[in-house]
């Protein structure tokens, strides 16, 4: 395959002055200092495309980090937003209201799952979910002193007991002391998984894993590992529990990242791309692990009519419109052109994976180029992506992203590859 080419116009203004001084003044004097934020100001969005308060257009795979299934003001989107915001956007969950439960039912009968309980983010979602899995050990299988399994290089969210959920040591840092009940297991290692169940044999209650680990370099789970996890979950009545948070909705090419590993989860957790942008998130279970009742769990905002009427229009559309055939094809596509580029540049670039549109571009160790130098030659071409690590380039655009698109923003990235190996 040859070389993909890029006529690049001439940039605006250098990537420091594609924001206001105001704005950034603003954030230094009032906004926490929590993330290490590139220096645009976005301003507006229409389908897979985002403008900074400069004018300057950018191709946007980044998607709110895998959220914006259905890309920027989409008129599903707005239809949904605007008939709901006018009859009733939020109510208590001392009630009932029509699109809560509308959505659960799509969601259940889309899923192996029996029930839903709906909460505003990934975290929480997956905090309901350990909640879940404490009190189905408590209640089940008379355990004490439960132990959550997660994965090396997993990400579970940053509250206190995902943050803990999470095997990165840099997440943990200065919040000891840390909740107890977790333990770690190299993610894909059957031999280090029989390990950890022996010891932890009488405590053990779940075994909580990404179908594919997105924060830790878009790394895809093994079949054959997982098929391992599903039986000793079977043998030993402990739940398998499934982040689908970052992969879910389509991402992966399928509905859940589960179904490309050939398994099904007893619990398994949703948010980022089931509202495309409006924050939602949803913890679903089977009937066997169905342990809460009135009082155990609950969330303010959770469910609301406004959120869940959004995430059910995210729902249709995406069946209505093919998009994840389209992730499939699509993702197949900027998986082939990345791998040409790779294979022009093996001095910098070590491999290519993923699923679906949630892929990763790997850097070899032994190069100069960061991640982060790829995204900000990114930026200063038009194009939009975000680390998945030290190493690995993540590209994780709306689902509804077209075949020129895609080859517009595999241009920009080797251009930007070409830079660095002259």
């Amino acid at each position: 395959m040859s070389p993909i080419t890029l006529e690049v116009q001439p940039q605006q203004a250098p990537i420091d002055s594609h924001i206001s001084p105001d704005t950034i003044t603003e954030f230094n004097e009032y906004v926490m200092n929590t993330y290490a934020r590139f220096p645009i100001a976005l301003e507006r969005g229409e389908g897979c495309r985002v403008w900074d308060n400069t004018g300057k257009e950018y191709l946007d795979f980044v998607a709110g980090i895998a959220t914006c299934t259905l890309g920027h003001a989409h008129p599903a989107m707005v239809k949904s937003v605007t008939e709901q915001i006018q009859t009733l956007h939020h109510a208590s969950n001392l009630f009932y209201f029509a699109p809560q439960g509308q959505l659960a039912k799509w969601l259940v009968q889309n899923s192996c799952a029996d029930k839903a309980f709906f909460c505003n983010s990934g975290a929480e979602a997956n905090e309901g979910a350990i909640k879940l899995a404490r009190k189905y050990a408590h209640t089940k299988l008379g355990i004490d002193n439960p132990v959550i399994l997660t994965a090396n290089a997993s990400f579970h969210g940053r509250t206190l007991a995902t943050v803990t959920a999470t095997g990165q040591p840099k997440y943990h840092k200065n919040f000891a002391p840390l909740v107890q009940g977790f333990d770690y297991i190299p993610y894909n290692d059957i031999a280090a998984l029989e390990t950890a169940v022996t010891k932890y044999e009488g405590r053990l209650c779940a075994i909580m894993l990404e179908p594919l680990q997105g924060e830790g370099g878009v790394n895809p789970g093994d079949r054959a590992y997982f098929a391992r996890i599903r039986e000793i979950c079977d043998e030993k009545k402990i739940l398998l529990i499934i982040d689908e948070v970052q992969v879910g909705m389509g991402r992966s090419g399928m509905l859940w990242g589960y179904e490309n590993l050939g398994i099904q989860p007893d619990v398994f957790t949703s948010a980022k791309g089931l509202g495309g942008g409006i924050p939602i998130g949803a913890m679903m279970c089977k009937a066997h692990c169905n342990v809460f009742e009135p009082g155990d769990h609950a969330s303010t905002f959770g469910g609301n009519p406004f959120a869940c009427a959004v995430a059910l229009s995210v729902c249709n559309t995406m069946v209505n419109d093919n998009l994840i055939a389209n992730a499939r094809e699509r993702g197949q596509q900027l998986r082939t052109g990345l791998q040409a580029i790779c294979d022009r540049y093996p001095q910098h670039i070590a491999s290519v994976r993923g699923w679906g549109l949630i892929d990763g571009l790997v850097l070899q160790e032994s190069s100069n180029i960061q991640a982060r130098d790829v995204v900000a030659a990114g930026i200063e071409h038009g194009l939009l992506l975000v680390p998945a690590g030290v190493k690995v380039v993540r590209f994780v655009p709306p689902l509804i992203v077209s075949a020129a698109e895609i080859e517009q923003a595999l241009a920009i990235v080797d251009q930007a590859i070409a830079s660095f190996a002259s």
